[in-house]
């Protein structure tokens, strides 16, 4: 036990935290995104345990990796050189090539439902409904496959399973303060939806992108590449700006049209 309370374990907990921090974003912007597909009156009480019902699964998840963790880059099946595909594919590039397949098919299709609504006072009635049940699965499921990437990261900086157990409950804990807020802050401001989504659209490509790289996947003779972190959150900056940038020049275009009929009407 003494062993535990050491300056490097400390180190590497506060590194870690910041660590599931930085990763956890998109899963948290993914849990506001779906958990509106719920009852109104159920959203809160989706988030909250979807999120508990996570951690729990999570920690179960590092356990069976850092004992196990042969069995998850061990290969299921090679595809051999010389089709439109090959590569080695072991259970966790299945894990990312689903998962972002699925994150961008849910960007996708949510950004068509938006560009395709009329009312979009009435936008989340026209959206296929799903039980308080469903959405927690779904959102448990997600959750889970974002897991994999954040619990490869931890490997890499430490092995103490307590540790990483903390980590993961310390992020799990700040998505619980903060996944009503960022709610509610989409709710209130309904243009960075989209912006959210495209973020979101960006997580499913660096997904599939590193599933690829790990299975040494070619695509027609081609080397599939994972897109590095830097120019992930570089991309993600860049959007932002764009999106702040575009809506002050709205607001400035919109406010000089007013003024200009006014001078008309005069």
């Amino acid at each position: 036990m003494a062993d535990l309370f050491t300056f490097e374990n400390f180190a590497n907990l506060g590194v870690l935290l910041f660590l599931q921090a930085v990763l956890g974003f998109d899963n948290l912007l993914y849990i506001s995104i779906e958990s509106k597909r719920a009852p109104a009156e159920q959203q809160q009480s989706v988030r909250r345990n979807a999120i508990l019902i996570a951690i729990g699964l999570r920690i179960v998840l590092l356990f069976l990796m850092v004992n196990l963790l042969e069995t998850f880059t061990e290969p299921l099946f090679t595809l051999e050189p010389g089709g439109v595909i090959e590569g080695k594919f072991n259970f966790s590039v299945i894990v990312f090539l689903l998962g972002g397949a699925f994150i961008m098919y849910t960007a996708v299709k949510e950004i068509g439902h938006m560009m395709a609504i009329e009312d979009l006072s009435h936008d989340v009635e026209a959206k296929e409904p799903k039980t308080a049940a469903q959405v927690i699965a779904m959102l448990v499921l997600m959750n889970l496959v974002f897991s994999f990437d954040s619990i490869l990261s931890a490997l890499a900086i430490t092995e103490v399973f307590p540790v990483l157990a903390l980590a993961i409950v310390g992020s799990g804990l700040a998505m619980l303060l903060l996944a009503d807020r960022v709610s509610e802050f989409l709710q209130r401001n309904r243009k960075y939806e989209v912006l959210g989504l495209f973020i979101l659209l960006i997580v499913g490509v660096v997904l599939l992108g590193e599933g690829g790289e790990e299975a040494h996947m070619k695509l027609f003779g081609y080397a599939i590449e994972a897109m590095s972190k830097s120019t992930f959150y570089f991309s993600i900056v860049v959007l932002v700006l764009v999106d702040v940038i575009q809506g002050r020049y709205q607001a400035k275009l919109q406010a000089q049209r007013a003024l200009a009929a006014g001078k008309t009407r005069a």
